[in-house]
């Protein structure tokens, strides 16, 4: 078989179209096209992804037979499944003519490992600099644990420094970790089942749970220590302190994971990313902003007549206030942004509407 056979193949095994995976490989659908009808040729780099996409080896995909590999990655039963669905028949674009079994979708990318990746990196980095700030707290000028010192305030900057530097040094490399791995993957195929958002909705409902036990518990240290034993500063404050750095973690960490898991927003997010970098405009959502800041502005304009024209503070009426102008003159704001809300649903049900 030629690779245009085996890519065809392939893709085929994992129910794939060309524009998406155009999108698994970070090239467009017109290269997926030109690979398939042998108008062009991928890139080593490009090869070695199809590769690990798939599961299969340069050498079967380049001058082997996928379906019958010297070393074995599609699985007998997917290809005696797809053998009688390809015939090599092209339709439009060098699209197949296919009707390719139904499969659970795969984590092809990783995707499931990084995130748990970069929840942890964002949630340890958020924690690392509450306890910064709690170890700071020990050497507090009144409640010291090394006394009255001069290094107090040097010891207190130092951890205050050091905590927000583990902090950083986590956050930023997570974030542009996060950033280039949507870059790579900007469509990823939902392989999450009912069985996994299960386990994470408890999942984040323990966590939250217990992260809100644990800063209780912070909290009832710091009463105790200020009503009973007469301190409010130092010790029991980097007790508290600790105690919200752990609920935070959890918050962060759940919660991060939890909305990461809604694959089908993140891909939306990230094609709305894309034609907007591409200069593709959301007229609808232009009109939106035009229209709210033509409301808003007569809104001010309405305001400001209603407080310099209206009667003069000093000589105001108060039980007559509602119903003067300058009473009243605050009520357009409100009023404009109630409109704001009627002309936006207005305008997303044309759009909705427009898109049936």
């Amino acid at each position: 078989m030629s690779f245009r056979d085996n890519l065809q193949y392939l893709r085929a095994s994992r129910n794939l179209t060309q524009e998406r995976l155009a999108m698994l490989l970070g090239v467009s659908r017109q290269s997926i096209s030109k690979w398939e009808s042998e108008k062009a040729y991928p890139e080593m780099d490009k090869l070695l992804m199809i590769c690990d996409l798939f599961g299969c080896t340069l050498d079967d995909l380049v001058m082997g037979d996928v379906r019958n590999p010297a070393n074995p990655a599609v699985s007998s039963h997917d290809a005696s499944a797809l053998t009688e669905t390809i015939d090599d028949r092209r339709v439009g674009n060098g699209g197949l003519s296919m009707t390719a079994s139904e499969e659970p979708a795969q984590d092809m990318t990783g995707y499931d490992d990084h995130v748990r990746q970069f929840a942890l990196m964002v949630a340890s980095g958020v924690a690392a600099i509450i306890i910064g700030v709690g170890l700071a707290s020990l050497f507090d000028d009144n409640h010291s644990i090394i006394g009255s010192s001069s290094w107090n305030e040097v010891l207190s900057v130092l951890f205050v420094f050091v905590g927000t530097v583990i902090g950083l040094a986590l956050l930023i490399p997570g974030g542009m970790r996060h950033a280039d791995f949507n870059r790579q993957h900007p469509f990823i195929e939902d392989f999450y089942t009912d069985a996994d958002r299960t386990s994470a909705a408890r999942r984040t409902a323990v966590g939250v749970v217990v992260g809100i036990a644990v800063i209780i518990i912070g909290i009832l240290i710091l009463i105790y220590a200020d009503e009973v034993l007469g301190v409010d500063d130092g010790w029991p404050v980097c007790l508290m302190l600790m105690t919200v750095a752990v609920g935070v973690w959890l918050f962060v960490y759940v919660g991060v994971r939890h909305e990461l898991m809604n694959i089908e927003g993140r891909n939306a997010s990230l094609e709305k990313e894309r034609k907007e970098r591409a200069g593709e405009r959301d007229r609808y959502g232009e009109l939106t902003g035009a229209v709210c800041g033509i409301i808003m502005i007569i809104a001010t304009i309405i305001a400001l007549l209603l407080l310099f024209t209206g009667e003069p503070i000093g000589e105001m009426d108060w039980s007559d206030g509602w119903r003067t102008g300058q009473g009243l003159f605050w009520l357009s704001w409100p009023i404009g942004a109630l409109c704001c809300g009627i002309a936006a649903l207005i305008i997303q049900i044309f759009k909705s509407h427009r898109d049936r």
